[in-house]
């Protein structure tokens, strides 16, 4: 995909106040660049300049569906915008952010942030050295559920996750951990408020190249317990989360809106049980790309701290990277006492 890259660069835009709108070229025109290019095109605080893609009648398609914005190439994009989003796949996502900073662009890359910690580190240190806004698109922290639970919950002991989906053929660039668990994985982590000890998991790739399905079993010091699954290969979408804590129980299903918080501070009295309440909530639908974006301008002209900044993006980072190797270190181990073959990738 060589025509993600070009020479040039353009000088850092200045912070604006409230009345000004950011600048933005959104770089990747697929199925997330095309909802990010709208969404834009209708933010009270963002003007769409232009979007780039290897393919330029796609970012034509894309540019006239969210009001008009021409398709440029990169070089074009990043002498005219004062921040980008890359929305391009994961493969490409530090070299295009690199060369946005040094464009002196602000970024807002979607996750992950980088295909290794490495790479994470890199952008981390050249954004704080430019002094640029440097977002990482974890839609799910905008959300109402995320709101919902940590408003309710702050001393978890043990951690259940469930995301799965049927198959479809986006996102299969990555395996379901950086297309899926992640999200999952990056709430635990803004709940939890300690490192990772150690990280059990299995999986297997069924339909891709990549794992389709993944289990991993997440040890943090202070005790906490986390297990979180995740499959793309599923005949149903189920999201849902339970959290066992010092609060009491919460149980939250994402797809229905709805989450249970068995505690003593809030709800209906459950008579019989020494005290405990039962709290029943529900939440309309919830623009989060849009919240995410209104997080986006208010980095940028604003100087609002970054929610969720490259360092967040780093630690979701290294925790899926740590499920991936504890897939490879099981299977390993289960083909040297021979209770499965070593087989072949899928086609």
């Amino acid at each position: 995909m060589a025509g993600f890259f070009g020479g040039g660069t353009g000088r850092g835009a200045g912070r604006g106040d409230e009345a000004r709108r950011l600048r933005v070229g959104v770089i990747g025109a697929g199925h997330f660049g095309r909802f990010h290019a709208l969404k834009v095109a209708s933010s009270a605080r963002e003007s769409l300049v232009g979007v780039h893609d290897p393919d330029m009648a796609r970012a034509a398609t894309v540019g006239a569906e969210a009001g008009g914005a021409p398709a440029l190439p990169l070089d074009a994009l990043l002498e005219q915008c004062e921040a980008v989003v890359i929305a391009a796949p994961a493969e490409h996502h530090f070299v295009l952010a690199d060369r946005a900073l040094r464009a002196g662009r602000h970024v807002l890359v979607e996750k992950p942030i980088a295909s290794t910690l490495e790479q994470a580190d890199r952008l981390a240190a050249l954004a704080a050295e430019t002094g640029l806004v440097l977002q990482v698109g974890h839609l799910l922290r905008y959300s109402a559920e995320h709101r919902a639970i940590t408003e309710r919950i702050s001393r978890p002991l043990y951690i259940e996750a469930t995301r799965i989906a049927p198959f479809k053929p986006r996102g299969t660039d990555v395996s379901v951990i950086l297309d899926l668990m992640i999200h999952d994985l990056d709430l635990v982590l803004a709940i939890v408020d300690s490192e990772i000890e150690d990280v059990d998991a299995l999986g297997a790739a069924v339909s891709s190249q990549h794992e389709d399905i993944a289990n991993a079993r997440v040890r943090f010091a202070n005790g906490c317990v986390a297990t979180i699954t995740a499959s793309r290969i599923s005949l149903k979408t189920e999201r849902r989360m339970r959290l066992f804590s010092e609060e009491g129980y919460l149980s939250a299903d994402f797809v229905k809106r709805e989450l249970t918080m068995i505690g003593r501070e809030k709800g209906l009295p459950l008579p019989g049980t020494g005290g405990f309440r039962r709290e029943a909530v529900t939440w309309d639908d919830h623009d989060t790309l849009a919240a995410e974006h209104a997080a986006f301008a208010a980095a940028c002209l604003d100087g609002v701290p970054v929610l969720v900044d490259a360092q967040a993006g780093r630690r979701a980072l290294a925790a899926a990277l740590a499920v991936t190797n504890g897939i490879a270190a099981a299977r390993a181990r289960m083909e040297r006492s021979g209770l499965v073959h070593r087989v072949a990738s899928p086609p």
